[in-house]
């Protein structure tokens, strides 16, 4: 395949899932930034790795992994940071997000990291137990757990948003 064809699947795949994808990471992260800057580098990744990309089955999943691989290596950045800084900024949504979605996220940031990646993933990303299972490298067992528990969790965390405060 060419180099100029080859970059024009690159803008069809960019232009039909890159808004998709950094609303799953957005929802992974809780951190607008941080969700475009890991779909924007697994998008550099996927220029340098052109060859690498054109023979995946799925090129949208390609992308999401090295997102979210992005994304862990963040984290374990910060937690270094964390420990020699004692200030944590909160999320910072984009302007066009609405509060439904900034309650759904902030919900999500409460849940365990291991839960809210599969929730987002199953419910954000469609994609099945299976597919999330091997995606990261875990059993499809931990997987159902986590799903079972984060949804239950997010059900609970929900609730409580939407019952009025009495102050």
């Amino acid at each position: 395949m060419d180099s100029r064809r080859e970059a024009d699947d690159l803008d069809v795949l960019y232009a039909g899932c890159y808004r998709r994808l950094v609303v799953q990471m957005y929802a992974i992260c809780g951190v607008m930034a941080d969700a475009e800057d890991a779909v924007q580098e697994a998008f550099i990744t996927a220029i340098r790795k052109r060859r690498t990309l054109v023979s995946v089955q799925n090129p949208e999943a390609w992308i999401r992994t090295v997102a979210l691989h992005r994304l862990h290596h963040g984290w374990r950045h910060a937690a270094v940071v964390r420990r020699h800084q004692a200030t944590e900024r909160p999320p910072q949504p984009s302007l066009d997000v609405g509060p439904e979605h900034v309650a759904l996220v902030t919900a999500l940031g409460l849940l365990d990291a291991g839960q809210r990646e599969v929730v987002v993933l199953h419910h954000l990303a469609d994609l099945s137990v299976a597919e999330i299972a091997a995606d990261l490298g875990l059993p499809v067992g931990t997987v159902k757990s986590r799903l079972g528990r984060g949804r239950a969790r997010l059900g609970e965390l929900l609730a409580e948003k939407e019952e009025p405060s009495h102050g």
